[in-house]
């Protein structure tokens, strides 16, 4: 196969969680430029409506669809309609998020609760509803989103958010657990772990430790809007074919300091 070949998404159909902004939008038009029709979802369908039109722009199909992650029914919508419109699933990327800034001993437990239900919750339902037609079809690509947070414990002078990394931390085994599980049914499992890009999620973090960051980052700078392009990209398409159960990690060196 020919190294262009194992990069086409071309006739590829790819649901995105979160796909309306940040890190979501941004794996969502690398996928539409690699030639795979995008079907949008998040709470804020507005959003996922916009960039759409922008998907659209690129030449692929596209769709916006309302959902909150943690209810399955929403979930189930989800996959019901991108089965009638486009008759298949073939890359599912995981990637709402929530997250809430405390120090461990005054986290509120609603707060702990809400991230482990968006991040951990939602990645398993999401999975488990595609990966059904997934396993129908014998074939798949998941890419769950984590953050180099999940790897190891973080600085509270520059990110105190407990649940957050305990949240990620759960990803990344999920996504090597269901890759052993789901592997020998032609399901590829893998997650990417971001460093610090300045998203809406972020921009608190940033506003008050960005120099703090940029000092233990050895590359010197965020992560801006086509750096996660190409890991996803790699993840999705043919030239992931003998990986899973991977973390790639795209944090411009953060976590080897």
């Amino acid at each position: 196969m020919h190294v262009n070949d194992l990069f086409n998404l071309s006739g590829k159909v790819a649901i995105v969680t979160g796909g309306g902004r940040g890190l979501g939008k941004q794996i969502a038009i690398g996928f539409a430029e690699a030639g795979a029709n995008i079907v949008l979802c998040s709470r804020n369908v507005e959003a996922c409506e916009e960039v759409k039109k922008e998907l659209e722009d690129i030449g692929v199909q596209s769709m916006a669809v309302k959902c909150d992650v943690t209810n399955p029914i929403d979930v189930q919508h989800v996959v019901d309609e991108t089965k009638r419109v486009f008759g298949r699933i073939d890359i599912l990327v995981n990637n709402s998020g929530a997250s809430w800034g405390a120090p461990a001993e005054e986290m509120p437990l609603e707060a702990w609760n809400k991230v482990i239900n968006v991040n951990v919750n939602g990645t398993f339902i999401m999975s488990q509803s595609v990966g059904k037609l997934m396993l129908e079809q014998k074939e798949g690509k998941i890419i769950n989103i984590a953050s180099v947070a999940g790897l190891q414990g973080t600085d509270p002078r520059y990110m105190d958010a407990i649940g957050y990394s305990t949240s990620k931390a759960a990803v990344i085994n999920f996504t090597k657990d269901l890759a052993v599980k789901w592997g020998p049914r032609g399901i590829h499992v893998n997650a990417i772990a971001p460093g610090f890009f300045p998203t809406k999620m972020s921009k608190g973090i940033l506003s008050h430790a960005g120099e703090a960051i940029l000092d233990g980052t050895p590359l010197n700078r965020f992560g801006t809007e086509d750096d996660l392009k190409g890991a996803a990209l790699f993840l999705a398409a043919s030239a992931s074919d003998f990986v899973t159960g991977a973390v790639i990690v795209v944090d411009g060196g953060s976590s080897s300091v």
